[in-house]
């Protein structure tokens, strides 16, 4: 990929990450965490997932 690819896709990843965290507070404000763990959890992996993408393509522009 070129640096400029690895930018986009980090800019992205970017969205991702804001809007998953946001579900997160939410889920977290109602209780939901409680009621809902297993989809609880799936939000943290995926938020997990896009941050570690997010620095494989942040080190891509650099290169």
């Amino acid at each position: 990929m070129h640096p400029d690819e690895h930018e986009q896709v980090a800019l992205e990843l970017e969205t991702l990450i804001r809007d998953t965290q946001t579900t997160i507070d939410r889920i977290e404000t109602y209780g939901m965490n409680n009621t809902m763990p297993e989809d609880y959890q799936a939000l943290l992996d995926i938020l997990d997932n896009a941050i570690k993408q997010q620095r494989e393509h942040t080190q891509g522009m650099l290169k």
